[in-house]
Formats: C-alpha cells, structure tokens, sequence
C-alpha cells in the first residue's frame, strides 16, 4: 500500500498497517521530515487514537503548557487575561501540541514496519494501481492513500477534486523573534477584517505569529508574503516588527512605518529583550480558510484521508483530530476486507457522520475568527474584560465551547480489527 503524504494522518495509517501486518511505503514530497509548522489541538475521541496507539504519553509530555490567552489593544494595554485551557475548550485529556513533535512521535512509531520515500510524489497513477514517481519510478500498489493535504495531488488524479468551500479569510503563520519574552501565554490584537496573535512555550524560545485577514477568495499564485504585509499595512502593536520579519530585506519603510504603527513593546507583556533561536519567518505559510467537502473519498484503488478528504479548516481545532480518527478507521477497514471497494465503504460509513459535524463546526467558527468592525471589536473586548467578573465564568464559557465537545466526540471508535498476520 502507498500513502502520500507524510504529515499527522499518513503515519499514523502507516502504524496501524503495520500492526495489521502490512508494510506500507509513505512517499513525501519535501526532502525530510517536517519538523516545523504550529500547535495543534488533539481533543475527543483523537485522544482515544492515540492511547491505543501507544503514544499518547509522549505526546501528553510534548504539551505546549499554554497558561494564559490575553488580548490586547493597538497600543498594547492588556484587555483580557483568561485560562488557556478553557478559552479554547479543552477538557480531560485533552492536548495542545507542536505539529512538527506530533508529526515525529507518529513517524517513529510507524517506523519499524515502514518505508518512507522522501524528496519524491506521486506523478500519475493507472487504475491498475501502477504509479510513476516524479523521479522517473515506477511501482504497483494494490491501494493508494491520498493523506497530501488540502491541496491534494491525488485527489486530482483520481478524478475526485471539487471545488474548495472557501470561509472568506487566510491565514499565515511563522516563526519570529520572541520580543514579548511570552512565557507559555499567547496574545491576541484585533482590527476590523484583520486579528494577529503570537504565543510562545518559553521566554527564551522563538514565538509563532499568525496573521488572519478577511477576503474574497484569490489566485493561488498571488497569496504571498507581500499581499499579507500589504494587508497589515499601518497596523500598530507589534505589526510593523512582524512584517519586517517576514519580509526581511525587502520591506519598505512605507509598509513598516505607515501611520500609527508602533514597535514598542507593550510594558503589561515584558520588555524588549530578543530571543534566542531561529526566528527569521523563513518558514513563512499562507493558506485560504477553506475546506474540502467532496461528495466520495475514494475511486477505484484510490482513497483520501485526513485534510485531502474532509478538511474543516483550521477555525475547527479539529483538523488533526478529524485525520487521526480517520487513519485509525482507514487501517482497521484495510485489514478487515480482502477487496478495497469493501474496506473504503466501511471507512466513509463510520467516519461521515464525524465528519460532516467538524466540517459544519469550521464553518461557525470562522465568522468567529475574522473581527468585524469597530463597534463588534469594542463590544468583545467589553464582555472579555467584565467575563472575569462574573462568578458563573467558567460554565459561561463551556457552554460556549459545547460545540466543540460534541464535534470532538462525534465518533464511536470500532474495536481493533484482528491483525491479518494472525
């Protein structure tokens, strides 16, 4: 079997094949592992994956420790200061990790009773399960799994692609200088169409920034660095520092210096002082909102998985969750029945249902995750400064959060498949 894609859901298919007794290949087009990229949540039943997978004290370990969530105005005052852990809903066993640690502790597993092929990808594929590396290889395979993400190769191969459902925003995230020396606390500034937020898991570490602006949807080739920076133009609180981070030498002053923005540190958030490591915005990425809700996940030998199939976009919280489920269930169905036809009805049968809930919870969640105007702005920053006040806080924002639990847990995981080497 060949899996494209070497991110959270490839890997953890290629464990659970391997414990099935197969040995799977998993083809990557970057050169290495991809260490690097953002934190996410792993909530619900995902946890439940990774338990019975047998990582999930190591990944528990490699939590972010994230301890508080403050927002702030242009200027730098602190508006708001709440618990991480309630804010952004997670109960029980619930996790926040770094992608790339959750990405190695899931290699590693799969390991053992994998071949992984990096610097290469799938060029074509014949129904007959015969594929063509972009390196000139060739190789059949009685099942491929399209695991490359929300702009799937292979799903365009197989004759699967549909449009995206774009949610009327992009994102981009990378690594900066921790100026704010954040300690385990991550920090939210909001303008109309426009929120920046930067956190870090120490005060000697790099801090990540990500940059959320409204818009209709674009050409692909014209969302890059340069339109991110044009957006924020102007912006005050610690903009200017991040576009000159990401932009680098190329930043002109008129995009640095436009208007109010100012550079300097806010005092209620630490000094100035720089931080180690590297922090040079040269893992810059930017993406649309948007997710994929196609009508089949799979055609003849082919099958998706993970974002490729069912993203519900980063404003669910749930895109790691979803695709670690969706490996668990792929494999148990691959080991359970001798024909593909069989096994990938099984594995859309039990996850749709799981899925449909997360994907409908991105699509409530963005409007959450764009600011509108002014008056909207003023009137979340009023209700965040008074929340504290209120003795019933805490069921306040878990019934807030509800939405989340429900979609997290949507899924009643099937018992391990018998191993077919058994």
């Amino acid at each position: 079997m060949l899996i494209s894609g070497a991110g959270v859901a490839g890997p953890l298919l290629a464990y659970w094949l391997g414990r099935y007794g197969l040995r799977p290949t998993v083809v990557e087009r970057a050169p290495a592992l991809r260490d690097g990229g953002y934190k996410v949540d792993v909530r619900g039943k995902a946890i439940e994956v990774l338990k019975r997978t047998g990582v999930y004290e190591t990944a528990h370990a490699k939590d972010t420790g994230m301890r508080q969530v403050t927002y702030v105005t242009a200027t730098g005052g602190k508006v708001a200061a709440l618990d991480a852990d309630l804010l952004m809903g997670r109960r029980g066993d619930d996790i926040e990790v770094m992608r790339g640690d959750l990405v190695r502790i899931l290699h590693d597993a799969a390991a053992p009773a994998t071949e992984f092929i990096y610097g290469d990808a799938i060029a074509s594929i014949s129904p007959d399960g015969d594929v063509v590396f972009e390196s000139g290889r060739s190789r059949r395979f009685d099942v491929i799994v399209g695991a490359d993400g929300l702009h799937s190769a292979t799903r365009r191969m197989a004759g699967l692609d549909a449009p995206l459902r774009h949610l009327g925003a992009y994102l981009s995230i990378c690594t900066v200088p921790n100026d704010l020396r954040l300690d385990h606390e991550e920090v939210f500034w909001a303008a109309p169409g426009r929120m920046v937020f930067l956190y870090s898991t120490g005060p000697d570490d790099p801090a990540k920034a990500g940059m959320i602006f409204a818009s209709p949807e674009l050409p692909r080739a014209s969302v890059t660095r340069e339109l991110v920076a044009s957006r924020f133009a102007g912006d005050g609180w610690q903009v200017p520092r991040l576009l000159e981070t990401i932009l680098g030498d190329a930043a002109p002053k008129s995009i640095l210096n436009d208007g109010a923005a100012t550079a300097a540190a806010p005092t209620p958030l630490g000094g100035r002082q720089r931080s180690t490591g590297e922090a040079s915005g040269d893992d810059f990425f930017v993406d649309s909102l948007s997710q994929v809700d196609i009508p089949r996940w799979s055609a003849g030998r082919v099958v998706l998985l993970g974002d490729a199939a069912f993203c519900p976009s980063p404003a669910s919280g749930q895109g790691t969750s979803t695709a670690l489920c969706g490996a668990y269930v792929l494999a148990r169905a691959l080991a359970r029945h001798e024909t593909p036809a069989r096994a990938f009805a099984e594995y859309e049968d039990t996850m749709r249902p799981y899925t449909d809930r997360n994907i409908a919870l991105g699509r409530k969640m963005a409007g959450q995750m764009v600011p509108g105007g002014r008056v909207s702005i003023a009137m979340r920053n009023y209700a965040m400064r008074t929340l504290r006040l209120n003795p019933w806080h805490r069921q306040i924002i878990a019934s807030v959060n509800k939405p989340i639990f429900e979609a997290a847990n949507a899924i009643e995981l099937p018992a391990e498949a018998t191993p077919v080497a058994a």
